[in-house]
């Protein structure tokens, strides 16, 4: 049964400084390096409720203490005095014990109080204390291990934190870019009401840190509101689809009528008008013509050469399935992507919501040809999902960088990602 702590009749008892000279008794029997202990509290410092004040008299303490006084069977006590403790610290004395009494009542120090108060010590000629009475720090050594474990629970929610925060943004752009997409293209639907759906759980982000479980909630929201958006979508496209399908029918009836007309003869010529290049669809020199026009471009040979190398031992099947996160979302947007065209399609409807600039879209695509710089924007979009990479522009920068420099085996990281799914 452990020997209760008797006050010395002029400092007033508490269940905290009773539970730190327990601490400090425990303390005694180990045998715990002053630096590891030091670590271990000022990780979690914040944490147990520790001010900077308090962390500041802790190491003015810990200061005066050997390497043997942490051995097993010694205890690290400082009789330091009141003034010489102001002067290093700078507090006023009434400062002094507050911080020293908050470090006892949550348990990193004990007070060794001498029956009339004082503090004062003796060491051997070995440097060992023989006795003393003042500030013990022994309940750091019974603590340490407490400490460690706290600290990596606390690292692993941070990462956790960190992970499904980056969820959320990926989820929140999805959202705004589909709801921006529709009202652009004027899609019939309950826009509104989904867009104030958008900005309630906008909203509801937390302004500072906050638990894992209140980011796990909303990242549901978000992904159930994500859903409906995408449902909404889709089923708006294919409305509009038919729509203007049957509309296109009919102007091929009536022109077919037209034409079968012979009053009336068209003499215009035919001019082809479009808006927009689409890389995929073109064969290769004239997509290799388009890149030599950009300005900065890399010689032609080194261009062909690239592409050769670093896509021939990639496949549709193997990059989908290397990385399912993207392709879910590719599935939801574009249903089965039949061909490496499909699948360029989706990546650049995909690029903006993971942060990668157009610039760096194109820049890929004019180093490394559309079919491999669409497996790069693959990779990247599912390691940013995954929390493996923070800035996904700089990543896909660095795929370009290292195809320049002739280092990259982008056939190995789908690979070596599917093993860690079969592992």
């Amino acid at each position: 049964m452990p020997i209760a702590w008797q006050p010395s009749g002029w400092r007033k008892a508490s269940a905290g400084l009773a539970a730190a000279e327990q601490l400090a008794q425990a303390g005694e029997q180990l045998a715990v390096p002053k630096t590891r202990a030091f670590v271990a509290v000022k990780r979690v410092g914040a944490y147990i409720g520790l001010k900077a004040g308090d962390m500041l008299l802790l190491d003015t303490l810990g200061a005066f203490t050997q390497a043997q006084d942490w051995e097993e069977g010694q205890r690290p006590i400082v009789w330091a005095s009141n003034a010489y403790l102001m002067e290093q610290t700078g507090f006023s004395l009434s400062a002094l014990k507050r911080h020293a009494r908050r470090l006892a009542e949550i348990g990193v120090i004990s007070f060794k109080d001498s029956p009339n108060g004082k503090r004062w010590g003796h060491r051997d000629t070995d440097g060992r204390i023989i006795e003393a009475y003042g500030f013990d720090l022994s309940p750091l050594s019974a603590r340490v291990e407490e400490f460690e474990q706290l600290h990596a629970e606390l690292q692993a929610e941070r990462e956790l934190c960190q992970r499904l925060k980056r969820q959320i943004t990926v989820a929140r752009r999805m959202i705004r870019a589909r709801i921006e997409a529709a009202s652009h293209a004027a899609l019939r639907g309950p826009w509104e009401h989904l867009s104030g759906l958008f900005e309630d759980l906008l909203d509801r982000l937390p302004r500072r840190n906050t638990a894992s479980e209140t980011l796990s909630r909303l990242l549901i929201w978000f992904k159930e509101l994500q859903e409906r958006v995408e449902a909404t979508y889709l089923k708006a496209v294919r409305a509009d689809d038919v729509v203007e399908n049957t509309a296109e029918a009919t102007e091929q009836a009536s022109e077919k009528t037209h034409e079968m007309d012979p009053r009336e003869v068209n003499s215009e010529p035919h001019i082809l008008i479009t808006t927009q290049l689409n890389p995929v669809t073109c064969n290769r020199s004239e997509t290799e013509q388009a890149a030599g026009v950009v300005s900065n471009a890399p010689p032609e040979d080194w261009v062909a050469e690239t592409r050769e190398k670093r896509g021939a031992a990639l496949d549709l099947p193997t990059v989908m399935q290397a990385c399912p996160e993207f392709a879910s979302w590719a599935r939801n947007m574009g249903g089965y992507l039949k061909d490496w065209g499909d699948l360029h399609r989706v990546a650049g409807q995909l690029r903006p919501m993971i942060g990668v600039s157009e610039h760096a879209w194109n820049l890929a695509q004019d180093r490394l040809g559309p079919q491999i710089a669409t497996a790069a924007l693959v990779l990247t979009f599912d390691k940013h999902c995954a929390g493996e990479v923070a800035s996904p522009g700089g990543y896909l920068r660095g795929i370009v960088q290292k195809a320049g420099a002739g280092e990259l085996h982008l056939e190995r990281s789908f690979y070596g990602r599917l093993s860690g799914q079969a592992a």
